[in-house]
């Protein structure tokens, strides 16, 4: 798939998936044999008997890999330091059927940090996806939270998904088109 070679592998403990394109959780039991057939961001794309499945970086013993490392900031980080965080983790972020992170995808339209009253901050980010009826939406916008909240600082974040306006190429930065091959 789009260039990666299918690495096999042998499941080394049971481990929850999510089934793609559909979004569905499963749970890929011990022993279970199948191929990495996209490793980018932390999370995997695994094909198992006919299915694509999508295992989380938390999850990537399981596989035989190393599980993905939080992110660092300085204690003395300002707003800025930590809004530019947020954007590198959310390229982290891939649909796990096209090889591009979601920021370079256009699929992030802002993100914007607020002090809470303890002190930390809130990440607000809203965000769209390539097709309204994507069944990884929910997968997408949860993996975006997640990793935005990995920041040492940041105690919530709200991931808005909206439809206006609608994604097009033309969102896609030229590396993106470039690797997808629409340039």
């Amino acid at each position: 798939m789009f260039g990666h070679s299918n690495e096999p592998v042998t499941f080394a403990r049971d481990c929850r998936a999510v089934i793609i394109p559909a979004g569905d959780e499963a749970t890929l039991k011990a022993g279970t044999h199948g191929f990495i057939t996209q490793a980018l961001g932390g999370s995997f794309t695994v094909y198992v008997e006919g299915n694509l499945f999508r295992v989380a970086g938390v999850d990537a013993d399981a596989l035989g890999k190393e599980p993905v490392r939080p992110p660092k900031l300085a204690d003395d980080a300002s707003d800025e330091d930590v809004e530019a965080l947020a954007w590198e983790q959310m390229k982290t972020c891939f649909d796990p059927e096209i090889p591009v992170n979601i920021v370079d995808l256009g699929l992030i339209y802002s993100c914007t940090l607020e002090r809470t009253e303890s002190g930390n901050r809130h990440a607000s980010i809203t965000m769209t996806l390539t097709a309204p009826g994507c069944g990884m939406g929910d997968i997408l916008v949860q993996d975006v939270k997640e990793k935005v909240e990995l920041i040492p600082t940041i105690e919530s974040t709200t991931v808005e998904l909206v439809f206006d306006p609608p994604w097009n190429q033309s969102m896609m930065s030229d590396a993106a088109r470039l690797q997808t091959g629409l340039m």
